[in-house]
């Protein structure tokens, strides 16, 4: 990884950064006698924060059968785990504004991606949902570091992948010195995430990693690569739908082991969750 970037990224005082509600909240979790009380008043010391969670737990996609009013009953009906993604998800959407053109797109790849790579997840039954969610919902956010740090050349990036036909990476690379992949691993590493999601934000593209990573490393960036494959394929948060996409061939699809029939059904479940519970993420 560029040491010019580590360098930009750790030292950066004004870069984008997860409210603290969210920090808070993971150091809760990860205390094994921390309560549902005190969750409650961890998130609601952010009251932008505090109804983001609500009006998420509230979505189709996280089960609600009926309405939840309080963080209490948020954090009973979604559990510890689940409420943690929930709470990066609320969190993460400061890191977007101001919230123009670029911005929106970026958000809604983010968020669908994290859809799908639940979804992906759930079905393989290997990896854990709320993780793979994490990873979807962070696989981009380099683009995003990239757009803060330089809107005008993060502008040029982009015209000259969509007009000229080259990969957005190649694109990156003529003008920056970094990869959007790498930007966004070093940003969720400052962010103190675990490492298995640095490696999948890293290698999300490329698919490169070590011949002995661990095997929960590696599907875990197989679901999260396949979760971009999905949006690409529908068009979520790109200037375009890529109809001819036959994402059952995709490396990732195969390399998950999934069948095309499988692969398919879980294409249609993803762009009918995000249809339903876009604007719960708003």
């Amino acid at each position: 990884m560029s040491t010019d970037l580590e360098q930009i990224i750790m030292s950066a005082g004004d870069l984008p950064t997860i409210p603290v509600v969210a920090t808070k909240v993971m150091h809760l979790m990860e205390d094994e006698n921390s309560t549902a009380e005190d969750l409650a008043k961890a998130v609601s010391s952010d009251p932008a924060v505090a109804a983001r969670v609500l009006k998420i737990s509230n979505s189709s996609f996280y089960g609600a059968q009926r309405q939840i009013l309080t963080l209490p009953h948020a954090i009973m009906m979604l559990g510890f785990v689940t409420l943690k993604s929930v709470v990066v998800t609320a969190s993460v959407k400061q890191v977007y504004h101001p919230y123009g053109l670029t911005e929106k797109l970026l958000w809604e790849h983010s968020f669908g991606a994290g859809l799908a790579a639940r979804i992906i997840a759930s079905q393989i039954r290997k990896i854990n949902p709320d993780e793979a969610f994490l990873g979807g919902l962070f696989h981009d956010i380099g683009k995003q570091i990239m757009n803060f740090l330089d809107k005008d050349k993060f502008q040029q990036v982009m015209q000259i992948s969509y007009n000229e036909g080259i990969s957005f990476e190649a694109a990156e690379r003529m003008l920056f010195s970094y990869t959007h992949e790498e930007a966004g691993a070093m940003v969720i590493k400052k962010w103190n995430f675990p490492e298995s999601l640095i490696k999948a934000v890293l290698a999300h593209h490329t698919l490169n990693l070590a011949d002995d990573e661990e095997p929960y490393v590696t599907i875990l960036t197989n679901v999260v690569s396949l979760s971009n494959i999905f949006c690409h394929r529908y068009g979520v948060g790109t200037l375009q739908a890529e109809e001819d996409l036959d994402v059952a061939v995709s490396q990732p699809a195969v390399n998950l082991g999934l069948e095309a029939d499988t692969t398919n059904n879980l294409l249609e479940r993803f762009i009918e969750a995000y249809t339903k519970d876009k604007s719960f993420f708003s």
